[in-house]
């Protein structure tokens, strides 16, 4: 356990495990400041029950909550394939859509396991601890933005620049 000053009557206890990383080496020394949750304000034992977990997912869904109001966007790491779509770790398990993972469909979803995007946050459920994520929706903003920026340039006699996407014998 480790203990945690907040300045209340008595100490806080947090798991040792939330302080440590995925080799178990310790993220905190004496004298660090942390955020904490208060989960209780006491326990069996008269303790200060916090979390330092709970106090960075809350922290993690306030900043998707405003994501979502402001219409921006958020970076996520794909870390699992699941029902449906993929799991998206943006702090907190997130849900992308297999319909929303690209602007054209993909049969198999494998090889975007491990990548990092910029998603649009599409729907939140705190409660219920679901946010639905879309990919698709900022390639089609990019996209357009594109379109706009050409439009802007294009007319006759104008060289541009293109891409061979296919080549058919007639």
């Amino acid at each position: 356990m480790v203990a945690v000053d907040i300045g209340f009557k008595s100490e806080g206890v947090i798991p040792v495990q939330q302080f440590q990383n995925a080799e178990g080496a310790l993220t905190v020394k004496i004298g660090d400041p942390v955020d904490v949750y208060i989960i209780s304000l006491e326990n069996e034992m008269g303790q200060l029950v916090l979390s330092r977990e709970k106090a960075e997912q809350k922290k993690v869904w306030d900043r998707v909550e405003d994501i979502f109001k402001e219409n921006g966007s958020i970076t996520g790491k794909v870390v699992l394939k699941v029902k449906g779509g993929l799991q998206v770790d943006i702090g907190i398990p997130a849900f992308l859509p297999g319909s929303q993972v690209d602007i054209r469909p993909h049969r198999s979803l494998d090889k975007f396991l491990g990548e990092t995007f910029e998603f649009k946050v599409l729907k939140i459920t705190r409660d219920k601890g679901n946010i639905v994520l879309s990919r698709r929706a900022v390639l089609m903003s990019e996209r357009d933005q594109l379109r706009s920026e050409t439009l802007k340039v294009l007319g006759e006699g104008v060289v541009m620049e293109g891409v061979v996407k296919n080549i058919t014998d007639y």
